[in-house]
């Protein structure tokens, strides 16, 4: 059973809205993906340039099929087994993923949550968009507080809980070279 607060996200979220929520390492800003005015609200408030692209955050490996084409990947076995957990997999886009997701490249960053919000909401939700809660240059938020201080107002929902014990945002890895992008 939900609890309350995920299904008021869900809500919020269904309705085009903006959430704030704990991740592994910081706080995140997540949208439904499909939604082209929730990411450009997203990236409004970052401040974020639309073609650096976006983190899509799932609770399960088949939430990402739809948007990313993991036959096209050599070594899936590899990128499954950092999952769930706090590594993000740049992967083949397939063609009707959408560009405000991919921004310039063909490729989309996508991680299988371990953090227990992001599971619920996107067992609740599907896939979210999931970027780090602050504007582009400010140190990312670890708390509710610090990301109110933010975006105030402009969050439409607040998710309550911890952010986990990660001190540093997940790696990012090439999923068709494996190379380490960001570490």
């Amino acid at each position: 059973m939900k609890s309350w607060h995920i299904h008021n996200a869900l809500g919020v979220l269904q309705d085009g809205g903006v959430i704030a929520y704990p991740t592994e390492a910081v706080m995140g800003l997540g949208c439904d993906p499909w939604d082209e005015d929730a990411v450009a609200e997203i990236l409004r408030l970052k401040r974020r340039p639309a073609g650096k692209g976006l983190i899509i955050a799932a609770s399960n490996i088949d939430q990402l099929s739809e948007l990313v084409d993991f036959s096209r990947v050599p070594a899936l076995e590899e990128i499954t087994g950092s999952w769930p957990g706090p590594v993000t997999w740049l992967a083949p886009a397939r063609r009707v993923t959408p560009h405000w997701l991919t921004g310039q490249h063909n490729t989309l960053a996508v991680r299988v949550s371990a953090h227990p919000v992001v599971q619920q909401l996107c067992d609740a939700a599907g896939a979210l968009v999931s970027t780090s809660a602050n504007p582009s240059g400010c140190r990312p938020a670890r708390t509710r507080r610090r990301v109110r201080a933010y975006f105030g107002q402009d969050v439409d929902c607040y998710v309550p809980g911890n952010v986990g014990g990660d001190p540093r945002p997940s790696v990012i890895r090439d999923a068709v070279t494996g190379r380490v992008l960001r570490a």
